[in-house]
């Protein structure tokens, strides 16, 4: 599968912008990133990249900031060398959850070990809104639990959710990157129960979950929330992140309008995770 490489120069270099930017490429269709001297790699399937998009967005960039970019057409790379060669490390969450790659050697000892070979999808337990939602769900009692890993790229989360005692999970991305990467990784961790799934939120009818973890991007989370309200079981729990402090009032008003109660929220580097219960 042929894929495409946006080479972005990004003036301030700063974490702040580049974290925005990577979260409004995000929404139109890239699915892997990795850091370069000046800005970022962004990653896109060929048949889904459309640069007048790409340049909508970037006229629209909400903060003052020079972008430029270079678009090379790349073949499919090994990505668990690059990860390796670049900055994947493993990860240690709460004295509780270790993330490493199978190709690390010397790993902390923790109460659950989870193996992530990354290649193109997202969710290492690096990134704010991933180690957010794994603090949150090590939390949790999940024994005999459904669960939902929506957007659930390389299904940490629901391999977490399986190794806490949950029975039922579903994992659904519309990457197909993302759902083979998966699969790869719930073998690697020796669970059972994950039903891994490509598709969007329209999956979802006729499901039912205790918990959904939601951890994709502000307008998705608006658009869909009234799909994961519908197979939200009475009394179950929410849990959305991949949006920033000041998007709250608008997720909240949606969530209200659906019958979904925010409990409270968590913050890092004005990233969060909210937590919703159903009526």
């Amino acid at each position: 599968m042929e894929n495409i490489e946006v080479n972005f120069q990004i003036q301030p270099f700063e974490e702040y912008v580049i974290d925005i930017l990577i979260s409004e490429l995000g929404e139109i269709g890239f699915n892997s990133f990795e850091p370069n001297e000046d800005g970022v790699n962004a990653y896109i399937v060929q048949t889904d990249f459309n640069e007048a998009n790409l340049k909508k967005m970037l006229d629209n960039f909400p903060l003052e900031a020079s972008i430029d970019y270079k678009v090379t057409k790349i073949e499919s790379k090994n990505w668990n060398e690059e990860w390796e060669k670049n900055y994947f490390e493993p990860i240690l969450i709460g004295n509780e959850c270790v993330i490493h790659s199978s190709f690390h050697k010397q790993v902390p000892k923790a109460d659950f070990d989870i193996v992530i070979d990354p290649k193109m999808a997202f969710g290492t337990g690096h990134h704010e809104t991933t180690s957010m939602m794994i603090a949150r769900i090590l939390g949790l009692n999940l024994k005999d639990k459904s669960v939902l890993d929506m957007g659930c790229g390389t299904s940490v989360l629901a391999i977490l959710a399986a190794k806490k005692g949950a029975k039922l999970i579903t994992a659904i991305d519309v990457d197909v990157w993302c759902t083979e990467n998966s699969l790869e990784n719930i073998v690697l961790n020796h669970v059972e129960g994950i039903e891994v799934l490509r598709g969007d939120s329209e999956l979802l009818e006729g499901k039912n979950f205790d918990f959904i973890f939601a951890n994709i991007n502000r307008n998705i989370l608006l658009e869909d929330m009234s799909r994961y309200a519908s197979c939200l079981l009475p009394g179950g729990e929410l849990y959305m992140s991949g949006f920033y402090v000041e998007d709250i009032p608008l997720i909240e008003a949606e969530a209200n309008a659906n019958k979904l109660t925010m409990i409270d929220h968590n913050q890092k580097n004005n990233w969060v995770v909210v937590k919703m219960v159903k009526e």
